[in-house]
């Protein structure tokens, strides 16, 4: 078997946090099409894997799934790991999808939580409209589209893996329920800033500095990668300024990149 194709990944998240004190946790994520894996399968047997999840993971997400061994997988992630851009659950998506994977996408999510421990829903069309909890690999709830925005962000500190037993989070319940109400940018915006402004409170960095470029560039709000490096700031389309990227570097973003998203 032969084949190559591209998972889109993810910007961090618009909310992460527990559902009530002592609920799951949940997420809602930000789309980047731009980033995720590319991945190709050029044959041969058992499983050789190049830039790939674990080989412990990947025999997991094959076996839960009643796939094949692929031989030999070379997967490219478009971002560095640990940077919360949803490169490993991107791979074990990739890895199911090169040995022909066409079932429901609710089956390979499980599968992909039985592998790594908790997943991003990136093998759903449109995986920002669920409330995702991530470490059951299923919906929780079905999410009015996201209005149109423009986004820039970067990575600012360290990798960070994302530890699937690490439930020290803030409850978002609150957030998570006016989300679902739905509304324009400048809405979702200010709940995106106040889930990252409560991790970052609770979890640290205390230097983050996400907060003060927003209200510098006049974002509508931020969002951050709760277990990663990744930072966004979210703009009414037209609004974002020309020289976002030179204030990013300023202070010390590295892989600055443009993107948009939204469907109303």
């Amino acid at each position: 078997m032969r084949g190559s194709l591209h998972v889109p990944g993810h910007f961090g998240e618009f909310l992460q946090g527990r559902l009530g004190p002592d609920g799951p946790v949940v997420l809602v994520t930000l789309p980047c099409p731009s980033l995720g894996v590319v991945a190709q399968v050029s044959g041969g047997q058992g499983l050789a894997l190049h830039g790939g999840p674990p080989p412990a993971q990947a025999r997991v997400l094959l076996a839960r799934l009643g796939l094949p061994l692929p031989g030999r997988v070379a997967v490219r992630p478009l971002a560095p790991p640990g940077m919360g851009t949803g490169v490993s659950t991107a791979a074990l998506v990739a890895l199911a999808r090169l040995m022909g994977w066409q079932g429901p996408p609710d089956l390979l999510a499980r599968a992909c939580v039985a592998a790594e421990g908790a997943s991003d829903p990136l093998m759903f069309a449109a995986p920002a409209r669920r409330l995702w909890a991530s470490r059951e690999g299923r919906t929780l709830a079905h999410l009015p589209a996201l209005p149109r925005f423009h986004a820039i962000g970067g990575f600012w500190g360290p990798p960070r893996r994302t530890e699937p037993r690490d439930v020290a989070f803030p409850d978002i319940a609150d957030l998570a329920a006016l989300w679902a109400r739905g509304g324009d940018l400048p809405t979702l915006a200010a709940l995106a800033s106040e889930s990252a402004r409560r991790t970052l409170a609770l979890r640290g960095p205390a230097d983050d500095p996400s907060a003060g470029i927003a209200r510098a560039l006049g974002a509508a709000g931020h969002a951050i990668a709760h277990t990663g490096a990744a930072r966004a700031f979210l703009f009414v389309p037209g609004t974002l300024p020309a020289g976002a990227g030179a204030v990013l570097r300023a202070a010390g973003f590295t892989g600055i990149r443009r993107f948009t998203g939204g469907e109303r």
